[in-house]
């Protein structure tokens, strides 16, 4: 039986983005503290956490210091240097645990996890020379596409091949990295669900939500999705299965594609995920503050959707609207704080209540 975390605690978080802002006023909401490490000056999440640590994940004594002054550690996104969680977990417990870093950080691991639950992916192989490549096309067939298997994000690190005639090209552009060939999916649109576990292994799904992207970056979340209620069910069983498989604790987002032969698993995010954003004007209790609730031990809240809504992130110079966005009725606007607009760069989002 784990012990909740009673008021007044602090929740480490690895990370000050816009995910570790939004974290730190839902802890805020609970009576928590939060505390953020983020080697970068000036974080979104540092205008609201109750702690600020400025340091490279190398900063051993300032890692140290920063873990004995927490009472739990969690993450943001999910690239943190192996090393550094290694010090951390020495000292603090860290939620969701390793297991579901390790898996998440490279996509071959990921998806051959992911197949070895039973789970539909994309038909895949691992890319280390020319010719592996040719092998894995000749197998697989284009179009494909051609990813890193770490630290790639919003469409980053990605290169299509239409034929296999692209292939030298698109090897290139991995600049040597180890990669992975996906084939083409066929599909009607993408959804996302987000799921959350607690340390006794107690499981919470919201309703699956309906992604559009542009330019590899989520332009719009809408819920509800277009789903019948046998994919609804079948979502969140499969978003089930790899919490419980993962022995998770947190919030986890899980993106699948929709097609005619059923849903095929394309990621997961162990943290609280864009296509969340949602809940925060669609739920009583919204993503953020359940992965809060997860880490610290508490009872998950009912995420039960009282509203239809659509997310849509404000990228770049979106952030020229939002002078006319904040005077749309049931339109509720998001800002992260961040002092420089630039092309691609997440600014904030808004949730439209549909009637």
């Amino acid at each position: 039986m784990t012990d909740p975390l009673p008021a007044g605690s602090t929740i480490g978080i690895l990370g000050g983005g816009q995910l570790g802002r939004m974290l730190s006023v839902a802890a805020s909401r609970l009576g928590l503290r939060t505390h953020v490490f983020e080697p970068g000056a000036h974080p979104p999440a540092g205008d609201v956490a109750h702690a600020v640590t400025t340091a490279s994940y190398e900063d051993e004594a300032a890692l140290k210091a920063f873990a004995t002054a927490c009472d739990v550690v969690t993450y943001e996104f999910e690239n943190v240097p192996t090393a550094a969680l290694d010090l951390i977990e020495a000292l603090v417990p860290i939620r969701p645990g390793r297991e579901a870093l390790r898996i998440s950080q490279d996509r071959l691991v990921e998806k051959t996890f992911l197949q070895d639950l039973g789970l539909t992916v994309a038909p895949f192989a691992d890319i280390t020379d020319a010719a592996s490549l040719d092998a894995a096309v000749a197998r697989i067939g284009t179009p494909a596409i051609l990813k890193t298997r770490r630290f790639g994000y919003d469409g980053k690190g990605q290169a299509r091949l239409q034929t296999a005639e692209d292939a030298p090209a698109a090897l290139a552009d991995m600049n040597g990295a180890p990669a992975v060939l996906e084939g083409f999916v066929e599909f009607s649109h993408e959804v996302s669900v987000i799921a959350a576990r607690g340390p006794e292994g107690d499981v919470a799904c919201y309703d699956p939500g309906e992604n559009v992207h542009r330019d590899g970056i989520l332009h719009t979340t809408t819920v509800p999705a277009r789903l019948s209620a046998a994919q609804r069910t079948d979502a969140v069983l499969m978003a089930a299965k790899i919490l419980n498989a993962l022995d998770y604790v947190g919030v986890l987002g899980v993106e699948l594609f929709v097609t005619p032969q059923g849903l095929i698993v394309n990621e997961i995010a162990p943290r609280v995920h864009n296509s969340g954003h949602w809940t925060q004007n669609g739920c009583a209790v919204d993503q953020f503050e359940q992965h809060i609730r997860a880490v610290a031990g508490w009872p998950l809240g009912d995420g039960t959707r009282y509203a239809d809504v659509v997310m849509e992130n404000l990228i770049g110079h979106d952030m020229d609207r939002v002078p006319d966005l904040a005077r749309e009725a049931s339109t509720a606007l998001h800002l992260y704080g961040k002092a420089e607009t630039k092309p691609g760069r997440k600014m904030g989002h808004i949730n439209r209540i549909k009637p």
